[in-house]
């Protein structure tokens, strides 16, 4: 059996590799694991906008209703609410059902301990190896024992946005601003805050129907937002994605900002204010040349992790790092919150860009970020290390590397989450990697699917 939890929880289609059952084992693991230290866990649950989320949501609180605990359901919200809102509540756990930024027929659970931080290797570890040995864990419990639905005590959602709201000093009065929600669980909390700050919001992607989650829209769609932006005249747009742990924003030429410059402009926004710890900043091996190339002209220094925020995430608390993400947008101010927040990351660059006294245009053109070719190789699930013990591939991408001479360079990684080589190359003509990259990855998907 593949292992059940990938970078950012368990994931898969819905019903089908992701089933009731699934979810119902896993409300029941999650709740022994994670409530050793207390007789009545309580286990809060977010979900996003997909179609699956109520059949997924109710089994996972079933498993932990059969283990004694109880549940507070907070309905749709972003992943970061919740990972803020179990800590707002003393909750002993939370868990979310997202897929983030995948279509909607998938659908995943992820899980926050008690301080609002994603669970340890070990601790899913603990959760699976029940699961895989199908231990009868309810049958321990029964008569009454039994755990109950709870009652929120506040509304979550304006818990959450007051929270945003109070996370920054902006004033936004006049402000024209597209905000992109990807039909997700931004669609409502994300205009709430923006208006209460005082901005003239135009939305898009806030019109849910249970399958038009992420579909052509958010942060991995800014088609949409960047022709928005610039028929409106707004001074900046943002997307999220699904879940909302994510930010892309679209400058008011309609060039996108990814997450390499966001980090960027907010690296100088807080060293200028005394606040980045130790002038450092935490990124993955996937961020642009461009951005190492910035931050060390502002005497930053820099540590780079695997891919994954949660990698980062565990740097920067190692090392007491204040800022850390990644280029798909997935960024923490780990001063303000515990994980990647997509409306708390856009009010600080709407920050960053405001003191500085230029156009997010100006702003961005700052850093100046290399060409990068992202390629897709789909492979069988069990066949995505394969490439790392094929000599045929190994020998292709040392000549891939010896083309680029030194010009540029080749990244390649197996997704945490969908059956895919992510083949990655940078270098100074987007042309010319393009080929290479989409070579490199046709012969593993020959190779491999």
């Amino acid at each position: 059996m593949s292992r059940l939890f990938g970078t950012d929880g368990v994931r898969g289609i819905a019903n089908s590799e992701l089933t009731p059952m699934l979810a119902f084992n896993l409300g029941k693991a999650g709740a022994y694991v994670l409530s050793k230290d207390t007789s009545k866990p309580v286990i809060l649950i977010g979900t996003d906008t997909r179609i699956s989320g109520d059949m997924l949501k109710s089994s996972l609180a079933a498993g932990v209703l059969a283990m004694g605990g109880n549940v507070i359901d907070v309905g749709i919200l972003p992943t970061p609410a919740v990972a803020y809102l179990v800590r707002y509540f003393h909750a002993t756990a939370g868990a979310v059902i997202s897929a983030s930024h995948n279509p909607f027929e998938y659908n995943g659970i992820k899980f926050f301990n008690g301080k609002g931080y994603k669970l340890d290797d070990s601790i899913e570890d603990e959760i699976e190896n029940i699961i895989v040995r199908n231990l009868d864990l309810e049958s321990l419990v029964t008569g009454d024992r039994l755990g109950k639905i709870l009652e929120a005590e506040s509304d979550a959602l304006s818990v959450y946005a007051r929270f945003l709201i109070e996370s920054t000093d902006l004033d936004l009065e006049g402000e024209k601003i597209v905000l992109d929600c990807a039909n997700g669980a931004s669609y409502i909390v994300a205009k709430k805050v923006y208006e209460s700050l005082g901005a003239n919001i135009i939305s898009i992607g806030d019109d849910p129907n249970g399958t038009n989650i992420n579909d052509g829209i958010g942060s991995t769609h800014p088609e949409l937002l960047q022709h928005t932006v610039i028929d409106s005249g707004a001074s900046i747009g943002l997307a999220f994605d699904g879940d909302a742990d994510r930010l892309i924003a679209v400058d008011e030429k309609g060039r996108v900002i990814d997450g390499d410059k966001t980090i960027c402009i907010c690296a100088k926004m807080l060293k200028d204010e005394g606040r980045l710890v130790n002038n450092k900043v935490t990124v993955t091996v996937m961020s642009n040349i461009g951005l190492h190339k910035y931050l060390e002209s502002i005497d930053c220094e820099i540590d780079t992790t695997q891919v994954g925020d949660r990698y980062v995430l565990e740097s920067m608390l190692r090392t007491g790092c204040v800022l850390g993400g990644e280029q798909s947008g997935h960024i923490i101010f780990r001063d303000k919150t515990t994980t990647g927040d997509g409306i708390l990351s856009s009010l600080q660059l709407v920050r960053a860009i405001q003191s500085s006294g230029k156009k997010a245009s100006e702003v961005a053109d700052e850093i100046r970020i290399y060409p990068q070719v992202l390629v897709n190789a789909k492979v069988r699930n069990d066949n995505k290390d394969a490439y790392q013990y094929d000599k045929s591939i190994q020998k292709a991408i040392k000549a891939v590397e010896k083309k680029m001479d030194g010009t540029g360079r080749v990244l390649i990684r197996p997704s945490g989450t969908e059956p895919l080589v992510r083949v990655m190359l940078e270098g100074e003509n987007e042309d010319s990697i393009a080929v290479l990259a989409r070579g490199l990855a046709d012969m593993m998907t020959r190779k491999f699917s």
